[in-house]
């Protein structure tokens, strides 16, 4: 089931591209947070509407989030992958020539307004002007695809291939891959009947820490990493919705989920006397905007499984109690903002205080 190998399983080669994978997704975290959630803070701010800050209790497994949707919050679905996709995999997950990055594609759309001074090489991750185009193809629907260019070898070299992507693997295909892996059943989804069959799908969503009524991309974005575990390969999906107002990771590191959170004057002088820091630096290098004496800051959770979770130690067959929690937050911090590169994130309990 988890076919990716760790680093010290990898070849030089391979090692050397997963250095390069993972500088690259350091900084397309960097990206997304800054769209998903800054920018989509200062589109409330322009309209005069109060921003939805998450509560604490839709952040915790298991969690049920208001079904609400938000104009003014950012959303999209990024898929980042180590190596590039088959052929084989275009049935499921839609990446043809048509939804290729080409100049031609992008204005037969219509949904891009491309720059003049467009180029080939735009979309090349290195690329010193890939950012702003990036930045300009997440309002597009469904997902953009990040992978390796297959057309120079002798390069590990990361571009943005195909837009307008979409998954199309079934929900109780991903429910069965994973639960056969889980061992909860031996072949078939419905071996032991529709309800346990119901319970295995909902605790599919509640492995990658969504509600079972989450919204469409949400669905896609789970959907979209369960298949790519089949791939020799790490992958990352990215996800962020109106209504959640969440920004999503899913990586063969777990769950992280990124909110903007709200910290008073004591929290602020808290957290910067623990980590003995200056309160001007807190302002400065950890705040994104101030509401009157209250600062906005980024915050993050990471998740990880369970027992009930994980492959058993022993690889026999077992039988699913839906009342078992799959999932456990593993760490609470205060993110820099977006652009600061030398300040670390802060631990910060949030979640249970």
């Amino acid at each position: 089931m988890l076919n990716w190998r760790y680093r010290l399983q990898l070849s030089r080669l391979d090692k050397l591209r997963r250095s390069i994978y993972e500088i690259f997704r350091d900084e397309l975290d960097q990206y997304l947070i800054e769209y998903g959630l800054v920018e989509s803070y200062q589109n409330f701010v322009k309209k005069n509407l109060p921003y939805p800050f998450v509560e604490k209790r839709e952040l915790k497994p298991k969690a049920r989030i208001p079904d609400v949707e938000y104009e003014a919050h950012n959303l999209f679905l990024v898929i980042f992958v180590e190596d590039y996709l088959p052929h084989t995999y275009k049935k499921y997950i839609r990446f043809f020539d048509e939804n290729k990055i080409t100049k031609e594609n992008l204005i037969r759309s219509k949904t891009v307004r491309l720059s003049k001074n467009y180029y080939t090489n735009i979309k090349q991750f290195d690329s010193p002007h890939f950012s702003g185009f990036f930045k300009g193809m997440l309002p597009v629907d469904y997902a953009l695809l990040i992978q390796r260019d297959q057309m120079i070898k002798a390069r590990n070299r990361y571009s943005l291939s195909h837009f307008h992507v979409r998954i199309d693997w079934p929900i109780a295909d991903a429910a069965e891959d994973l639960a056969r892996w889980l061992r909860y059943i031996s072949k078939n989804l419905y071996e032991k009947g529709d309800a346990y069959a119901e319970e295995i799908q909902k605790k599919l969503f509640e492995y990658y820490g969504l509600p079972t009524t989450c919204g469409g991309r949400r669905t896609a974005a789970m959907v979209a990493a369960q298949f790519l575990r089949q791939m020799p390969c790490i992958s990352t999906v990215y996800v962020a919705s109106s209504e959640s107002r969440v920004c999503y990771r899913f990586s063969e590191r777990g769950i992280a989920k990124n909110i903007l959170i709200k910290l008073t004057k004591d929290d602020l002088q808290n957290i910067a006397e623990v980590n003995s820091l200056e309160a001007d630096t807190m302002k400065k290098d950890y705040l994104i905007a101030e509401q009157g004496k209250v600062g906005i800051a980024i915050f993050q959770a990471t998740y990880n499984y369970t027992s009930h979770a994980r492959f058993p130690e022993d690889g026999k067959l077992r039988e699913l109690n839906p009342e078992y929690s799959w999932l456990t937050v593993t760490s609470q911090s205060i993110l820099p903002k977006p652009g600061v590169w030398d300040k670390s994130p802060l631990p910060f309990k949030f979640i249970y205080t």
